[in-house]
């Protein structure tokens, strides 16, 4: 199934068949019903991350810190933070010259990553919007995000606030969820994605605000690779690739200032 497909709420499957999305939610009242989703499991989400991935998201982000090419005295900002995993991992590498920023609108995501530290290095935890980085042009080396981006409002405006406070030469890398490439693969995925995982997240997080089901339609909507490549193009990225992971469930975008 692909994003661009869906027409009135309604998308073609890997079998062919047809399903109802869930009903969007209004572009004017995504943001605070999405921070009002991810405050609600804030405590439940890296468990829940784990089990519902089996354990792949790990993984997946190690090979994110791979495709940065950190080094020792490195500036790095997380846009979209949430626990800081990747964050958490990449102040070890840039150590104590460097600096990690890891930024998150969502303060409770960000009180669990505080909690998650376990040395003194200079990791800087901000309240802030991916739309919008409390960040002056032009500070950084790098630039990671991971499963944040297609919770935006405006992907657009999010993507040219990475570019923004990069230096000349900084690294843009992405970790997303995206659409896997064999057609047996997608058909499997979309059956876990809207019945099994919908049914474990809320078992585990207690969940009753619908997070478990928006997360599943937000992954269908986002662009897949090749479009969401072509928006990094847009957003004045040069050098823009990817490599898909575990069939391209996941995908690692990369671009250059």
């Amino acid at each position: 199934m692909c994003v661009d497909a869906a027409q009135n709420g309604v998308v073609t499957d890997a079998a062919g068949g047809e399903r109802r999305m869930a009903t969007a939610i209004p572009v004017d009242e995504k943001e605070k019903a999405v921070q009002a989703m991810f405050s609600s499991i804030a405590t439940s989400y890296d468990l829940n991350n784990t089990l519902l991935s089996f354990g792949l998201h790990h993984a997946w982000k190690r090979e994110t810190l791979r495709a940065a090419r950190l080094s020792p005295g490195d500036r790095v900002v997380d846009i979209g933070a949430g626990t800081g995993d990747l964050a958490i991992a990449a102040v070890k590498v840039v150590g104590v010259n460097g600096v990690v920023a890891a930024v998150d609108l969502n303060a409770p995501m960000l009180q669990v990553g505080r909690k998650k530290m376990s040395h003194p290095l200079p990791l800087i935890w901000a309240r802030g919007n991916a739309e919008r980085l409390p960040f002056p042009d032009a500070q950084f080396d790098a630039a990671l995000t991971g499963f944040c981006l297609r919770n935006v409002t405006h992907l657009d405006a999010a993507l040219a606030e990475a570019r923004r406070v990069l230096r000349p030469g900084g690294r843009f890398v992405c970790l997303e969820f995206s659409r896997p490439e064999a057609t047996v693969l997608r058909a499997l995925y979309d059956f876990y994605s809207f019945t099994l995982l919908p049914k474990i997240g809320q078992w585990v997080s207690s969940d009753r605000t619908g997070v478990y089901n928006y997360l599943p339609d937000s992954i269908r909507r986002f662009p897949d690779q090749e479009a969401f490549r072509q928006k990094i193009e847009a957003a004045g990225f040069t050098k823009v690739a990817y490599r898909n992971l575990t069939g391209g469930i996941v995908a690692i975008h990369t671009g250059v200032v």
